[in-house]
């Protein structure tokens, strides 16, 4: 079952205005704002601890980061 509506591929550019973000192994370690955001108007780097809890929220932007199976 999928939660939203659309899944984002992490390998693609995307605005810092999405919200949520699939992401699996090969994305970690995680953080935000990732590589395939723009940096210019970010917040911070922060590292996200996704692989203990298979979900995490950005403090700085609210992005929701979902880990998922391959």
């Amino acid at each position: 079952m999928t939660l939203f509506n659309e899944e984002i591929d992490m390998s693609k550019e995307l605005a810092n205005a999405q919200k949520v973000y699939y992401v699996t192994q090969k994305d970690l370690p995680l953080s935000c704002p990732g590589d395939h955001m723009t940096l210019w108007n970010s917040h911070p780097k922060v590292y996200l601890p996704i692989a203990k809890t298979g979900e995490e929220m950005c403090e700085y932007c609210g992005a929701k980061y979902i880990l998922k199976d391959e």
